[in-house]
C-alpha cells in the first residue's frame, strides 16, 4: 500500500488506548492525525503517545470532523452516541469504524447502515474475536462445509464476576443495557457469521438484576455500587432463524456459575459440531466411529520458536485498512452488525414484555 491514511480518533477512553492506538501504531501506513475526546487531558495524553508530529487535539468531535485531511475516523465512544457521531463522520467523507455494539438501538444502527449507502463510505463494527486464531480457523471449516448445515447453536458470554465499574457501562440510559449489549453482542456477531445465517425469525430473551442490588459484592474491579447498576446483571435467550436454525444465547458479568466463557461458540452442524470452550475442538462420526479432534492453533514446530501470530486487534486493523485501500467489503459489514442490533433489542423487548418478539413483522 503506497497511501498512507491519517486517521482521526473520537473517544480517547480505554477502548482506544487499549485495542485502536496500540494496534493502528503498528501499521506503517496510517498517521494517526486527531484525537477527540470530551475530556482535552486524555485526547492531549493519546496525542502525545501515538499521534504524528503533527497531530491536532479536540473536545467537539463536530470540529474534528471538518478536517478535510482526515480519511478516516473511529468512533469510541459510549453507545449512545455510535449512531450520531458515525452518521456525521460518514457525511463528512470518512470511512468509519465504530466500536460494538453498532449502536445503543436497532433504528439507530439502521439510520448507520444507509448513511454508509448514501455516502458511499466505507462502514465497519469493532467486533474483534472474529479475528482470533481459533475463529479464523473454525470459520474456515464452516465456509468449506465442513459442518454441513448449522441448525443449532450457542452463544457464550458467561463471566462468573467481572461488572465493570468505570466510565458508563452500569448506565442504561447511555449503553442500552449490560452484558447483552456489551459481551453478550460478541458471542452473538461470532455466532451469526460462523453459521453464515442473518435472517431471524423469533427472538424469547430474559433479563435479570439478580446479583447487581448487592452491597460489597466480589468482582474482578472491585465492588460496584448497587445504585449506580441500572443495567441487567445476566441475560439470557433464544433465537429461532428463519431456516429453523436456533441460537441459545447466554451473558452475565454476574453469575453463580463455574462454566465460564467469553466471546464464543458451539455450534451443531448436519455433518460434524465445534465448540471453542477447551481450544478449538470438532467433533463428529466416521467409518461408524465417533471422534473429537483438537485443532492445534500455534506456528510453532520447535520449542524455542512460535512464529509470526498476529493478535485479533492488529489482524482487525490491518484488514479494515486493507479493505478501504482495496476497496473491499470490510471483513465486519455494516448490514451483518445491524441483524446483531436487531436481536439484541428484540431480547430486551421480550424480556420486558414477556412476549416472544417475531423480528420478521417488524420490517428490514
Amino acid at each position: 500500500m503506497s497511501t498512507t491514511y491519517r486517521i482521526g480518533i473520537i473517544g480517547c477512553g480505554g477502548i482506544a488506548n487499549g485495542k485502536h492506538l496500540p494496534s493502528l501504531s503498528k501499521l506503517q501506513n496510517v498517521e494517526l492525525a486527531a484525537f477527540c475526546d470530551i475530556i482535552e487531558e486524555r485526547a492531549e495524553e493519546a496525542r502525545q503517545k501515538d499521534g504524528s508530529a503533527e497531530a491536532k487535539v479536540y473536545t467537539r468531535y463536530t470540529e474534528l470532523l471538518k478536517d478535510g485531511s482526515l480519511d478516516i475516523v473511529h468512533v469510541l465512544t459510549p453507545n449512545i452516541s455510535h449512531a450520531e457521531i458515525s452518521i456525521a463522520a460518514l457525511e463528512a467523507g470518512k470511512h468509519v469504524m465504530c466500536e460494538k455494539p453498532m449502536a445503543k438501538t436497532a433504528a439507530e444502527a439502521k439510520a448507520m447502515l444507509e448513511a454508509a449507502k448514501r455516502t458511499g463510505k466505507k462502514l465497519t463494527i469493532g467486533y474483534n474475536n472474529r479475528f482470533r486464531e481459533d475463529s479464523l480457523y473454525l470459520k474456515q471449516l464452516c465456509e468449506a462445509g465442513e459442518l454441513g448445515s448449522i441448525y443449532f447453536a450457542k452463544a457464550h458470554a458467561i463471566r462468573r464476576r467481572a461488572v465493570p465499574t468505570w466510565g458508563v457501562f452500569l448506565d442504561e440510559e447511555k449503553q442500552g443495557g449490560g452484558p447483552l449489549i456489551d459481551i453478550g453482542t460478541h458471542a452473538l456477531d461470532l455466532t451469526l457469521w460462523m453459521m453464515d445465517n442473518y435472517q431471524p425469525k423469533v427472538v424469547l430473551g430474559t433479563t435479570h438484576h439478580e446479583l447487581s442490588r448487592r452491597e460489597n459484592a466480589a468482582n474482578a474491579w472491585g465492588p460496584w455500587d448497587p445504585k449506580q447498576f441500572t443495567v441487567e446483571d445476566s441475560a439470557f435467550g433464544m433465537i429461532v432463524m428463519e431456516n429453523g436454525a436456533t441460537i441459545m444465547l447466554e451473558s452475565s458479568w454476574a453469575l453463580n456459575s463455574l462454566d465460564v466463557d467469553e466471546a464464543k461458540c458451539s455450534l451443531s452442524g448436519t455433518e460434524a459440531g465445534a465448540d471453542m470452550k477447551q481450544g478449538l475442538r470438532i467433533n463428529g462420526e466416521k467409518l461408524g466411529r465417533l471422534y473429537t479432534n483438537e485443532i492445534e492453533l500455534s506456528a510453532g514446530g520447535v520449542a524455542f520458536y512460535e512464529g509470526r501470530q498476529e493478535s485479533a486487534p492488529d489482524t482487525e486493523m490491518r484488514q479494515w485498512i486493507e479493505a478501504i485501500d482495496q476497496d473491499k467489503e470490510p471483513v465486519v459489514t455494516p448490514e451483518q452488525a445491524y441483524v446483531v442490533s436487531r436481536i439484541l433489542e428484540a431480547l430486551y423487548e421480550s424480556s420486558r414484555t414477556g412476549k416472544a418478539i417475531y423480528l420478521n413483522e417488524q420490517g428490514s
